[in-house]
């Protein structure tokens, strides 16, 4: 039961707490429309809660992409280099990916403390900047697990094709490449 669970949050933590937070987005907007054409009136605070809401679901949203390997590259220059040299590519990207996710940590860790040393508050909730802006620590945080995870995964399956490779990108290489790919 426990096992099961923590499986469920390892695979749907990013798509579930991206998509609370753009139905938050969602219902802060509509209920501010409908306040302001409906009633004349504005609510003070819709507008703070669904900025802060957004900025949270594209981070989760990153980290997703991450997970899946959705986020932006371009495979097409990729799958025309032999397998090996693809490879290499591939990898040289990701450890640049990782050294700047990396250093975000760092600077992330480093403006925490700031928010954390000199408290500031939102202007209409009124609760502590730390909070909120915190998403940028936990964001690059996550992506540099997903990241690592993903690369043990290829490790354990025998280091076959290229890290990560997406099935839709499987097209080019030869099948013995394709064989073990982990993730599928």
């Amino acid at each position: 039961m426990i096992k099961r669970g923590l499986q469920l949050l390892e695979r749907h933590f990013e798509e579930a707490l991206s998509c609370f937070g753009l139905a938050v987005v969602a219902c802060c907007v509509f209920l501010q429309v409908i306040m302001r054409y409906g009633f004349n009136s504005a609510l003070q605070w819709s507008e703070e809660v669904a900025a802060i809401a957004m900025v949270w679901a594209v981070y989760m949203g990153a980290v997703l992409c991450v997970r899946e390997r959705f986020h932006i590259r371009i495979m097409a220059g990729v799958l025309l280099l032999p397998v090996k040299a693809a490879t290499m590519v591939v990898i040289l990207a990701d450890v640049i990916w990782l050294a700047f996710s990396l250093f975000m940590v760092v600077i992330s860790i480093e403006y925490l403390g700031v928010l954390w040393t000199f408290t500031s508050t939102t202007p209409r909730l009124g609760i502590d900047e730390f909070y909120p802006q915190s998403i940028v620590f936990i964001g690059y945080a996550l992506m540099i697990i997903r990241l690592l995870q993903l690369y043990a995964g290829w490790w354990r399956g025998g280091r076959r094709g290229i890290p990560g490779m997406r099935p839709e990108h499987d097209v080019g290489l030869p099948d013995e490449a394709k064989a073990g790919e982990p993730g599928r």
